[in-house]
């Protein structure tokens, strides 16, 4: 399971099915609906939010809108209805630089591999990399749940 902290902008096709795939897993994971994976490193920060079932929501609709502008039809009705509780919108998870500077290497070498055509437009930001909405960048190493 890979739920990436970069932005659904940066990968590839594969890359955006595949996150759309494993956070709808995640979902029913952090929604009680499954046994398995309730373990998975991966979960842990949605785990420890405030509002578990709203942050997996709000990841999975910034992935949504992506797949919309790229034409695709995922299905938002597989979206768990989970509004923040305060008006003033969802906490979001901090996450260091140095976990996404780990994520954006890895997504370079997946890239290298099987779209190697996206891999050569996309090989060192000049700006900082770019970063999936719920998340906010703090300074720091590799987070302690990464599994390299």
């Amino acid at each position: 399971m890979r739920l990436w902290s970069l932005h659904p902008s940066v990968l590839d096709r594969q890359g955006l099915v595949a996150c759309w795939r494993e956070a709808l897993l995640a979902q029913a994971v952090l929604l009680g609906r499954t046994r398995g994976y309730t373990r998975h490193p991966q979960l842990e920060r949605f785990q420890a939010h405030p509002e578990p079932a709203a942050a997996i929501a709000s990841y999975l609709s910034t992935l949504h809108q992506e797949s919309l502008s790229r034409g695709y039809r995922f299905d938002a009705g597989r979206i768990a209805d989970a509004v923040p509780r305060e008006e003033s919108g969802l906490m979001q998870i901090e996450v260091t630089t140095g976990q996404l500077e780990f994520e954006w290497k890895h997504l370079q070498a997946k890239l290298a591999e099987r779209s190697p055509q996206l891999h050569a437009g996309a090989s060192a930001p000049e700006q900082p990399v770019p970063v999936h909405p719920l998340f906010r960048p703090v300074p720091g190493a590799v987070e302690a749940w990464e599994r390299p």
